[in-house]
């Protein structure tokens, strides 16, 4: 069907062109008349009277010089006067808003700038609740069983999937792929439609999920679960900081320090939780269902993040633990790689300058291990991998065995400082964090080195999101002087905030998203695009 714009244009376009063909014509007719009637005069036998003077001038072909220059010039006037017609023509149609008029351009694309930062935005977003979801489900499923949780399990996994699909393109994004404009604005809006389809499939879910949990009818079960984790997690949060202090007298304090201020952290959580468990229950006594399901999912997620804290302490034990143990065989195993890459006739160029900078570290490392000093066996085991990576990539045997540990190590670090900092992490941190687990996944040897790599990245950025913007509570608590009335719900509030538990504009109000949609967050500098 054919749009009253272009409908409009053709009737138009054509009254024009019949103009400017008739102005044209009759020029040519007059240059023609004028050209033939010499010859229609003086090539008779009748004739013609002069009245008046004329110049003696010759003639060449029986015409006079001014016969040929006025038609000539007639020609070109009219041929002037229809081309300045048409120009006309152009510029008031250009200029023209009205409806149906050749002027009109469609709608403009949304800037570059704005649609990447709105991409940026829903990944942030769609990340929280993704995660906030988990810690959702881990509760329900404690309480309900896996059976009952199966099909909220699955919507997870595909939320999930569209996610990482998202992040994915966000890292090849990040990486120049593509390079053409048109081809980028294209993949910000795949960024934008993966990480709403991501909130779809939760969303489809979601009353049914709430059902299963029944929080607004009564939260007397999944309150009893939520008490009995974080009684579990005190104890567990003790021994985390005696087997810190183990950790921290037996090894370099390089190894530990991933996980300095985890205990602290984990009691801030604990704290919270405490404040909101107790709420919950007054709640609960008072006939409040909906006050207690609010301050019950709230202490779930301190509670969950209180974990999370507690077991990265553990998880770095054993993660030294298998490194000690591996150090030496991954050392004999480098040596004996590089001999065999040095080979009889030795190595010159660029790989004797990489040979020469292996050997070097070998040697350093095989030195702090016989001084009898602490050292961090991770960080020894990175060492030797980096060292020796660029000479025998992809191998397999004990060497591919550090670099998957050292990998997974820097993945999980990584991992849970954006999941207790999220508050003030923003989108590149986390879709390099994605990148690597990709990376992981794979479970090509090759892939190992530069899992670690990106991950070591993730938390370097997000530790510098959280330096540079700081608490998002801070700034919100400030202005909320005089408001002694909730002073007992405000322990450990700033912690919460920071991990994204609760909101900063309604730390008290709020809860996390989940399965729920979340909240729309204040600030936003672009709006979500129009149908």
């Amino acid at each position: 069907m054919t749009s009253s714009f272009f409908r409009g244009r053709t009737r138009r376009a054509g009254a024009h062109l019949s103009v400017r063909w008739a102005r044209a014509a009759l020029g040519g007719a007059a240059g023609v008349v004028w050209l033939l009637l010499p010859g229609m005069t003086t090539g008779t036998d009748v004739p013609v009277a002069i009245t008046r003077a004329v110049s003696a001038a010759p003639e060449e072909n029986g015409t006079s010089a001014v016969d040929l220059v006025l038609p000539l010039a007639l020609l070109v006037a009219a041929g002037v006067a229809a081309g300045y017609g048409y120009l006309r023509r152009v510029r008031r149609s250009r200029g023209r808003t009205t409806p149906g008029g050749a002027g009109i351009s469609p709608p403009a694309a949304p800037p570059p700038a704005g649609l990447d930062e709105r991409a940026r935005e829903l990944l942030v977003e769609a990340d929280d609740r993704l995660r906030a979801a988990r810690v959702e489900l881990g509760f329900a499923e404690a309480l309900s069983g896996a059976e009952a949780v199966a099909p909220f399990s699955r919507a997870l996994r595909d939320a999930e999937r569209e996610l990482a699909a998202a992040f994915r393109l966000r890292q090849r994004y990040d990486e120049g792929v593509p390079e053409e404009e048109a081809a980028r604005r294209h993949t910000l809006a795949g960024i934008v439609g993966r990480c709403e389809e991501a909130g779809r499939r939760l969303d489809t879910v979601a009353g049914d999920f709430v059902r299963l949990r029944g929080l607004e009818q009564g939260a007397g079960g999944a309150l009893g679960v939520a008490e009995t984790r974080f009684r579990e997690l005190t104890v567990r949060t003790g021994a985390a900081e005696s087997l810190l202090d183990r950790l921290g007298a037996r090894y370099a304090t390089t190894a530990t320090a991933p996980v300095v201020g985890h205990v602290e952290q984990a009691k801030d959580r604990l704290l919270f939780a405490t404040v909101r468990l107790n709420l919950a229950r007054q709640a609960t006594d008072l006939g409040r269902p909906g006050d207690a399901a609010r301050h019950l999912r709230a202490a779930e997620g301190a509670v969950a993040q209180a974990a999370v804290f507690v077991e990265g302490v553990e998880r770095l034990a054993a993660e030294l633990r298998e490194a000690e143990s591996m150090v030496p065989a991954a050392l004999t195993g480098a040596e004996a790689d590089l001999a065999a890459v040095r080979g009889p006739a030795g190595a010159g160029g660029e790989p004797l300058a990489r040979l020469l900078h292996a050997d070097a570290v070998l040697a350093a490392v095989r030195r702090e291990l016989t001084a009898g000093q602490p050292y961090d066996p991770v960080g020894v085991l990175r060492r030797i991998v980096r060292a020796t990576t660029p000479l025998v990539p992809g191998r397999s045997g004990v060497l591919s065995a550090a670099a998957l540990l050292t990998a997974r190590a820097a993945t999980a670090a990584a991992d849970d400082f954006v999941a207790t900092h999220r508050g003030a992490v923003d989108a590149t941190p986390r879709t390099r964090l994605a990148e690597a687990r990709r990376l992981l996944a794979t479970g090509a040897p090759a892939d190992r080195p530069h899992a670690e790599t990106l991950a070591l990245e993730a938390r370097e950025l997000a530790e510098q999101d959280v330096r540079v913007r700081g608490n998002p509570y801070a700034g919100v608590a400030g202005g909320a002087a005089g408001a002694s009335s909730a002073v007992s719900a405000t322990a450990g509030t700033s912690g919460a905030v920071l991990g994204g538990i609760v909101p900063a504009e309604d730390p008290e109000g709020g809860c996390p998203a989940g399965f729920a949609a979340p909240p729309v967050r204040t600030g936003s500098a672009t709006p979500p695009p129009g149908p």
